[in-house]
């Protein structure tokens, strides 16, 4: 594997699980996702955490807050680069793009949460960085909605709206079995 590819764990973090957020779809998202930090330090391939440090009063990702941490199995090794964020963006007030440059990176593959705001926000921007982007679907989440109307948008079908846009322009979408027997063949 080239060291031209690197992982980006977005904002795996315990207060997602705290209230408001509300119902999530796919709750195999910790398990795939740790399939994928398991993969990466197996090799030794370029891998950057992302961490939403929220500059929001009462927010359950703020860096005072207990929720701040990371979830169980994704905490960063010592080795590992973490990227503080407090917008939906990874490349927005941080340095992410100049350690991937420094690093040669050309490809990123993005999971974590959530699939229709940080996720899909970081992967945008990636792309429209110069970067080919892969987002592994079955490693992310997102939350239910309100419409805005009286009614609730469901989590899956708020995360099947947003794949099918990052896959239309601008990013290549996939799970983490594909992704993983992909690159095992390289």
């Amino acid at each position: 594997m080239p060291s031209s590819i690197a992982l980006i764990p977005i904002d795996v973090q315990r207060g997602f699980d705290y209230p408001p957020w509300g119902r999530r779809n796919n709750l195999h998202m910790e398990r795939n996702g740790q399939r994928l930090l398991a993969a990466w330090r197996e090799r030794g391939w370029p891998l950057i955490h992302v961490r939403h440090d929220s500059v929001q009063a009462g927010s359950t990702l703020r860096p005072d807050h207990p929720g701040n941490a990371f979830r169980d199995g994704f905490e960063p090794r010592a080795s590992e680069a973490v990227v503080s964020k407090s917008v939906n963006s990874a490349f927005i007030g941080t340095d992410l793009d100049l350690r991937l440059r420094r690093l040669g990176v050309d490809t990123v593959i993005v999971f974590g949460v959530s699939t229709d705001m940080c996720v899909s926000t970081t992967a945008r921007m990636a792309s429209n960085l110069g970067y080919r982007t892969i987002v592994v679907a079955d490693a992310c989440f997102c939350f239910d909605l309100d419409d805005g109307a009286g009614g609730t948008l469901a989590a899956e079908a708020i995360s099947a709206a947003h794949l099918a846009t990052l896959r239309a322009e601008f990013a290549q979408v996939m799970d983490t079995s594909e992704l993983l027997a992909a690159l095992a063949e390289l």
